[in-house]
């Protein structure tokens, strides 16, 4: 089942210093996809009433690039990889990431790539993990700037009290996934 709506946009030479985007369609919405090189600097959700805008502008701040149309190998991998995971085939990802952001936005990505599939954790659970027990905010404010969602679970982190809370892709996408993930 190709769940993809990107174009078939053949692999053609890109500048050098260019984020290339498509578009894929999910069950749940749409995501933006986007490589920078050999490496996956993008995948957020799309839509009117979702921040993209603000995390696509910071992306392309850090990497000092613009985004053009188009495709690549490692958009074809994550593509591939997407559909899988769709399908409910893939329990991890083995597309190589670029996440752009602060030290702490680091940490706290690198902490949610150890959250395994149908598993989630609470915000303060995180900030313990990293270390910082009382940033508990700032662990959910870097969980909410994560540029390359699904490959870095952001959507199993939910609220002390087990509750669901804010997601880029909204709260109905989160409740698709952490559904897909549980069977």
């Amino acid at each position: 089942m190709v769940l993809r709506s990107a174009a078939s946009l053949s692999c053609r030479p890109i500048m050098k210093n260019t984020i290339v985007t498509t578009r894929y369609a999910t069950p749940c919405g749409e995501l933006e996809l986007g490589s920078f090189g050999p490496h996956l600097c993008l995948c957020d959700w799309t839509g009117p009433e979702r921040h993209h805008a603000s995390v696509a502008a910071r992306v392309c701040r850090m990497l000092r690039a613009p985004m053009e149309p188009g495709m690549s190998h490692t958009l074809e991998l994550a593509i591939r990889r997407l559909d899988e995971y769709f399908e409910g085939g893939r329990d991890c990802f083995d597309v190589p990431l670029l996440p752009v952001g602060t030290p702490f936005q680091q940490a706290v990505w690198d902490a949610l790539l150890s959250v395994p599939r149908g598993a989630t954790e609470s915000y303060g659970s995180l900030a313990r993990r990293i270390g910082r027990p009382a940033a508990v905010r700032a662990v959910a404010a870097a969980n909410g700037a994560n540029a390359i969602s699904l490959f870095i679970s952001c959507h199993r982190i939910i609220g002390s009290d087990g509750s669901l809370t804010g997601y880029g892709g909204g709260l109905p996408a989160k409740r698709f996934l952490l559904a897909l993930e549980a069977r």
